[in-house]
């Protein structure tokens, strides 16, 4: 390549070089008033030989041309995507966190590992508080969307003057789903069964194409959900009791003034109690054992421990505490310090600060600080699907300097950390009353099991079991 760019260039030199001799030697020979039309004959003839010598560079006759071209737009296709795309990376059940037996396959695992494993003394399975039901940006105005979340069955749709709303699916009329195919019109959803329309803030019957207005009964209407939008989320509120929010998920500053933007996300799907996950956050001493192997030795928890890695590790430094703050008894911090050690030796350029505020039971707000990434932050959304099925989405934002890949980096090691507690969560038992020892850090689990305690109340849904099976 640099033997045909060398050739290049000895021919441009030569153009250039050759008109202006044939230009010098033409000037001193004509009148002043036609020197500047030499001038711009020359430079007209040099582009012509500057432009027969580029498409003569390539063999167009050649096949191999065709190829190193292909490979060109592929090569440039992946690096596009590396340096400016957000990264998304989606785990069902049975892509990650078990082991398959025999000839069965991890998909196949999933439902062999629910049927057999023993579930345990389980609290109460869909605690009170925020939840994100969908991405802001999954949800364009006019657009309606079936979720099922939390033991119900939801229609969240974007009405035309773009605020979003939740509805209980299905229409008390006959029974229509109201997203599945239903229309948006104006604030109001219209169910595709018989055209009722639906208002979304308050559920109630506006129209029936068949029926004045006035004849509308009032219970003609659906549960409606107070909800918000917040930091790339649409969020519902859940409570047993019926009692209205008391605190709301804050809204991050660096996000809002664009300080930080967004880089990609994951999402997991987790087969355990929705409990065991934030309860991680307290558990410092797990650290050290799950996490501490390199990030490149994988997520198969037989594996992480190989020899080839161990020549580096990482350290983890943490500790949990409940806020202060009577206002935010919902929130729980856990301070942590992160570090790299290769061949026992401290790479300082890769230390991380990090402070994770766990906001209710669904909702975590990872923030880190890096000597060499700057600043940014995870958010975590952790929502029930089923009463033991959990989804996992995290969203990573960071400076608006920092390159996309090296925020894709950041994610990509998240994501690689989570799997390898997801193959302790799809297979473990909760212990409602475990065998804690004396130590600091049994007890900061305690602490957070206390403190999550009050996120159940008297009439928080809990899983029945048949007495004959294991099944729910």
């Amino acid at each position: 390549m640099s033997v045909q760019w060398s050739t290049l260039l000895v021919v441009l030199l030569s153009c250039l070089t050759a008109a202006s001799c044939d230009l010098l030697g033409d000037v001193l020979t004509v009148p002043l008033f036609e020197v500047g039309g030499l001038w711009v004959n020359a430079t007209v003839d040099t582009g012509a030989r500057l432009v027969r010598a580029v498409l003569g560079w390539p063999d167009l006759a050649s096949p191999w041309t065709y190829v190193a071209g292909a490979l060109a737009v592929v090569a440039a296709y992946y690096a596009v995507v590396l340096l400016f795309v957000p990264i998304n990376r989606v785990r069902l059940l049975g892509d990650v966190g078990y082991i398959p037996e025999s000839r069965m396959s991890m998909k196949d695992m999933v439902n062999v590992v629910r049927k057999r494993r023993q579930v345990g003394d389980v609290p109460p399975v869909y605690p009170n508080g925020w939840f994100a039901v969908l991405e802001s940006r999954d949800l364009k105005p006019g657009e309606a969307k079936t979720v099922s979340c939390l033991g119900r069955n939801l229609a969240v749709f974007r009405g035309e003057d773009g605020r979003s709303h939740i509805l209980d699916a299905y229409c008390p009329h006959m029974g229509a789903n109201l997203a599945a195919g239903g229309i948006v019109k104006g604030s109001c959803i219209e169910c595709p069964f018989h055209g009722w329309q639906f208002r979304g803030d308050d559920g109630k019957c506006t129209h029936i194409p068949y029926c004045e207005t006035k004849h509308i009964p009032e219970m003609a209407r659906v549960e409606s959900y107070i909800s918000l939008e917040r930091n790339g989320f649409i969020m519902m509120w859940h409570h047993a009791e019926g009692i209205e929010p008391n605190w709301e998920p804050p809204e991050i500053e660096e996000i809002t003034r664009k300080e930080w933007t967004y880089r990609g996300r994951s999402e997991h799907f987790v087969n355990a109690h929705i409990e065991e996950i934030p309860e991680n956050g307290a558990d410092v001493a797990h650290l050290g054992q799950v996490h501490g192997p390199i990030m490149t030795a994988g997520v198969d928890l037989r594996y992480t421990y190989s020899k080839f890695w161990s020549f580096a590790k990482h350290t983890w430094n943490g500790q949990w505490n409940q806020d202060t703050d009577p206002d935010r008894k919902h929130i729980g911090i856990l301070e942590l310090l992160h570090s790299i050690k290769v061949f026992n030796w401290n790479l300082p350029i890769l230390d991380l600060k990090v402070t994770a505020r766990q906001i209710g039971p669904g909702l975590v707000h990872l923030e880190f600080d890096s000597l060499l990434f700057g600043r940014g932050a995870f958010l975590q959304s952790l929502t029930p699907v089923e009463p033991l099925t959990q989804r996992m989405l995290h969203h990573v934002y960071i400076n608006n300097y920092i390159p996309t890949f090296i925020a894709k980096f950041f994610l990509y090691s998240e994501a690689l950390m989570v799997e390898r507690d997801i193959m302790i969560w799809n297979n473990k038992r909760y212990i409602s009353k475990p065998l804690f020892v004396k130590s600091k850090e049994d007890a900061l689990v305690a602490r957070h099991r206390r403190w999550y305690s009050q996120f159940y109340t008297e009439n928080s849904p809990r899983i029945k079991f048949q007495s004959d099976s294991m099944d729910w």
